[in-house]
């Protein structure tokens, strides 16, 4: 089974999601394409319904909460360690 990243767009700052193991991804907000090897990875996930979850959270919080917070939260915060340092 893949794994999931929660990426952002370079160019717009929208977020979405791609398998791990995709190179590319086509930004579906400004279709711009999107390197995912180069991309900022928020997070990532075992599925793509808790990628979605994850993306959900952000973009309500992403006005006045604390995105690093909202990310290492629960459950998330052993596996998304390793982006807290490259990342933000």
């Amino acid at each position: 089974m893949s794994s999931y990243a929660v990426i952002v767009c370079g160019k717009c700052g929208g977020y979405s999601l791609a398998k791990m193991n995709q190179k590319t991804r086509t930004c579906p907000y400004c279709g711009s394409k999107i390197t995912l090897e180069k991309a900022r990875k928020v997070a990532v996930a075992k599925t793509a319904v808790e990628a979605s979850d994850i993306i959900r959270r952000v973009k309500g919080k992403k006005a006045g909460g604390n995105l690093r917070e909202l990310v290492f939260k629960g459950n998330f915060e052993k596996r998304h360690q390793r982006y807290s340092k490259k990342n933000y």
